[in-house]
């Protein structure tokens, strides 16, 4: 698409768009198509026209000239990044972005095979509800969650009380998405190679030659439960990051990629903090979902102990395989959002930041600091994972919604005013989704 662009002290500003033009005319009458105040500029200073080869750019025979690429100009061919300058004061970009190159960026449509696993994600899901439903009583909040940060291809921090099953979840599922899966006990004493790996040094018997050989982790895996992981010193948590950030982990000069897809779960004890390291704000924020694990309900509860009281227990059985989750991950990335449903996840995030003019006046009062950009990002792909699970391909404001809560529960820092009330984060949130209304026709 040709654009004109001025090339000032503090920045680039379009000046005019050629695409539905055939003629443009610049200098310091009025009867130009654009206008500058520049006294260097004649009256009526260059004419740009589209001929049959492409765009030329001509000099009305001003006081001042007009240059292109340096060489002053009568009538000059205009290519992408021709720089004109105007009466020797103002400089102009030309840029004309081929069609075939911007096709090359727009991101690539879904298959037939992509659409029929959407299609087929409403019946996937309530089987995958079925078969951890087998071990797991309840829990469903908890269970849709999950599931969310996985098919969005995040990371969660399971946050509750001892013997809430947090660990038997999470190996449920990943039996019933048919992913390897491991567990680690942080502890104090635990260092970064524990959990990435380390050489050894081993003598071939025929030869006796010595050489070093890598011995994996268990981050080596697909899913990988990081039981308490606020018992662990700052550097095994830092070990943690990079394997969750950058899906690879380094060991001496050496860097070992992840095989996809890889997920951390981890776990945390909202009570105990003795003896703990408090993950760093960093990390917490590398995490797309606080996921709250609560007391069952009674009849829950009754259940549960007939469950597990007796020999027999179910097995649950596999519904998806690794490379169904890996295609649902890319697929996540292709949902088409609409812009009111950006702009209501933008509105949530924007008004928990005390700060920001629009901000709620028990937002301003309660909380210290607000959520950053990833917590908008996290928004609008857990809204895309709700819609993907229940087989939909158009995300919602509900959907944005129904992610608020887990995603913004531990961006939002409250101050001594909130904990005084006994206000916590998350019902900041509820009450959030409560006050801030989604976009009308008007906002537009």
């Amino acid at each position: 698409m040709p654009t004109l662009i001025w090339i000032k002290r503090d920045g680039e500003t379009p000046v005019a768009d050629l695409a539905d033009r055939a003629e443009l005319v610049l200098g310091r009458h009025e009867g130009c198509d654009i206008q500058f105040a520049d006294s260097a500029v004649s009256g009526k200073h260059v004419r740009f026209s589209l001929g049959p080869e492409g765009w030329d750019v001509t000099d009305l025979g001003s006081s001042n000239g007009t240059t292109v690429d340096g060489q002053p100009i009568g009538t000059a061919r205009l290519s992408n990044g021709s720089k004109i300058v105007i009466g020797g004061e103002i400089e102009l970009l030309f840029h004309d972005q081929p069609e075939e190159q911007e096709s090359e960026e727009q991101p690539p449509e879904a298959s037939q095979e992509d659409l029929g696993l959407v299609r087929a994600m409403r019946e996937y899901t309530d089987r995958i509800r079925a078969e951890v439903a087998k071990v797991i009583v309840g829990q469903q909040d908890v269970i849709e969650q999950v599931l969310m940060v996985l098919v969005a291809g995040g990371h969660g921090l399971l946050v509750g009380l001892p013997g809430m099953a947090k660990t038997l979840l999470v190996s449920t599922i990943a039996h019933v998405l048919d992913l390897s899966f491991k567990r680690i006990q942080f502890t104090p004493d635990l260092m970064p190679t524990d959990i990435t790996g380390t050489d050894v040094l081993e003598v071939d018997p025929a030869t006796q030659a010595r050489q070093f050989r890598f011995i994996r982790g268990p981050l080596f895996c697909n899913l990988l439960l990081a039981d308490e992981i606020n018992r662990t010193p700052p550097k095994t948590q830092a070990a943690l990051l990079e394997a969750m950030q950058e899906r690879r982990v380094t060991v001496g000069n050496a860097t070992y990629e992840l095989e996809p897809p890889f997920f951390v779960l981890a776990t945390q004890n909202p009570i105990e903090q003795e003896g703990t390291y408090p993950l760093p704000e960093a990390q917490q924020d590398r995490f797309m979902f606080n996921i709250w694990v609560d007391y069952p309900g009674e009849a829950e509860e009754e259940e549960i102990v007939k469950a597990t009281t007796v020999q027999a227990r179910s097995r649950p059985e596999v519904v998806l395989n690794r490379d169904q989750v890996m295609q649902l991950q890319r697929v996540v990335r292709q949902v088409p959002v609409s812009g009111h449903v950006v702009k209501y996840a933008i509105r949530l995030v924007r008004a928990t930041r005390p700060g920001d003019a629009r901000a709620p006046d028990f937002i301003k009062q309660y909380v210290s600091t607000g959520a950053g950009p990833r917590a908008g990002q996290f928004l609008v792909l857990a809204a895309k994972a709700r819609a993907l699970l229940e087989g939909r391909i158009h995300v919602s404001c509900a959907d944005v919604q129904r992610a608020a809560v887990p995603v913004l529960r531990h961006r939002i820092l409250v101050n001594f005013a909130a904990d005084s009330e006994g206000l916590t984060a998350m019902s900041l949130v509820q009450r959030l989704i409560e006050t801030i209304e989604q976009p009308t026709e008007e906002d537009y």
